[in-house]
C-alpha cells in the first residue's frame, strides 16, 4: 500500500469485508475508489477481539493486511461494511466497532427470493450497474454459481453446483481408494481420456464442469443475445485459461473482475449518501 496524499485523506475511508465460505476477502475504499483488495484466512475469535481494541486505522491494517505500509497520517478507525454467507462469522465480526452488515433487502435488485445469497446479489448488482444489464455473473469459488438479471434489473435466476476444489475434495474424502487431487496441480487441460486415476479425476471434473459452463452461457445468450457475462472467484483464472483453449469465442466475451461484490457494496454505500 502506498502512502496517501492529504487530499485523499480528506475523503472518507471505509473498509469492506466479504466473509466467504473459505476465506475472508477485504477491500479498502477511499471515497468511491477501491484502493486495495486482499484475502486472508479466517481469523480466530481472540484475534478479532484484539482488532476491536485497535485505536487507529494503521494499527488495524498492520494486523490484517500482510503488505501494509503505514498511511501518511494517523487516522481513526473507519467503518467496516460486511457481506457474509457464514452466519457464525458474522456474529463474531459484529464485535468490531462501527460495523454495518449489508442484508439482501438493501440490494435494489427486483424479484429476489428470500434465501438468495448476499454475495450473489451484491456481485450481480455491482456488475450490472458498472457494465450494464442484462448481466450474468459466474462465481468460480467454493461453489460455482450462476446469477442473472434482465435489462429491468430484475432477477432472472441462476444455479449452484460444487466448484472445482469441492468436487475434487469430495471424491478424495468420500471414496475408499480415490486420491485427493489439488486444483493447483494442473494449470493446463488434462487428457480427456486418461490412463491413470489422477488424470481420470481431473478429466471427469474439469471437462464436465466446462461443458456445463458453456451450456449455461449459451442458454443465457439464447435468452439475451446482447447479455453480458462476468466471472469472479478464486478459480476464475484457471477456468478462463481452460475456456480460452476449448471455447475461445466464449472466453473473449467474458468480463473478468475479482472485486464484483465490492463493486456492489460501493454502489449501495454511494447511493445511501445521496
Amino acid at each position: 500500500m502506498k502512502p496517501q496524499s492529504h487530499r485523499e485523506h480528506r475523503e472518507e475511508i471505509w473498509l469492506a469485508l466479504e466473509i466467504g465460505n473459505s476465506r475472508l476477502h477485504w477491500a479498502l475504499f477511499i471515497g468511491e475508489t477501491l484502493y486495495s483488495g486482499w484475502d486472508t484466512d479466517y481469523l480466530p475469535e481472540s484475534v478479532i477481539q484484539q482488532l476491536a481494541e485497535c485505536q487507529t486505522l494503521n494499527d488495524l491494517l498492520e494486523k490484517i493486511f500482510p503488505e501494509f505500509k503505514s498511511l501518511t497520517n494517523t487516522l481513526p478507525l473507519c467503518p467496516l461494511l460486511i457481506a457474509s454467507v457464514v452466519p457464525s462469522q458474522t456474529t463474531i465480526w459484529q464485535t468490531y466497532p462501527n460495523t454495518h452488515v449489508i442484508t439482501l433487502d438493501q440490494v435494489p435488485l427486483k424479484g429476489v427470493y428470500p434465501t438468495l445469497g448476499i454475495d450473489r446479489a451484491l456481485a450481480l448488482w455491482g456488475t450490472g450497474k458498472t457494465w450494464g444489464f442484462p448481466m450474468l455473473v459466474i462465481d468460480a469459488g467454493t461453489a460455482l454459481t450462476f446469477t442473472a438479471a434482465d435489462a429491468n434489473e430484475c432477477l432472472v435466476g441462476g444455479a449452484i453446483l460444487p466448484g472445482l476444489g469441492l468436487q475434487f475434495a469430495t471424491l478424495g474424502q468420500q471414496t475408499g481408494q480415490l486420491p485427493f487431487v489439488e486444483t493447483q496441480n494442473f494449470p493446463s487441460l488434462p487428457p480427456r481420456f486418461a490412463l491413470n486415476t489422477t488424470e481420470a479425476i481431473q478429466s471427469g471434473v474439469i471437462y464436465t464442469l466446462l461443458a456445463g459452463i458453456k451450456d449455461f452461457i449459451q442458454a443465457w445468450w439464447d435468452l439475451f443475445p446482447d447479455g453480458k457475462i462476468a466471472i469472479k472467484g478464486g478459480d476464475r483464472t484457471l477456468l478462463l485459461n481452460y475456456l480460452q483453449t476449448l471455447y475461445p469465442e466464449i472466453a473473449t466475451r467474458l468480463i473478468v473482475e475479482p472485486n464484483l461484490i465490492f463493486l456492489g457494496m460501493q454502489k449501495i454505500v454511494m447511493e445511501n449518501k445521496k
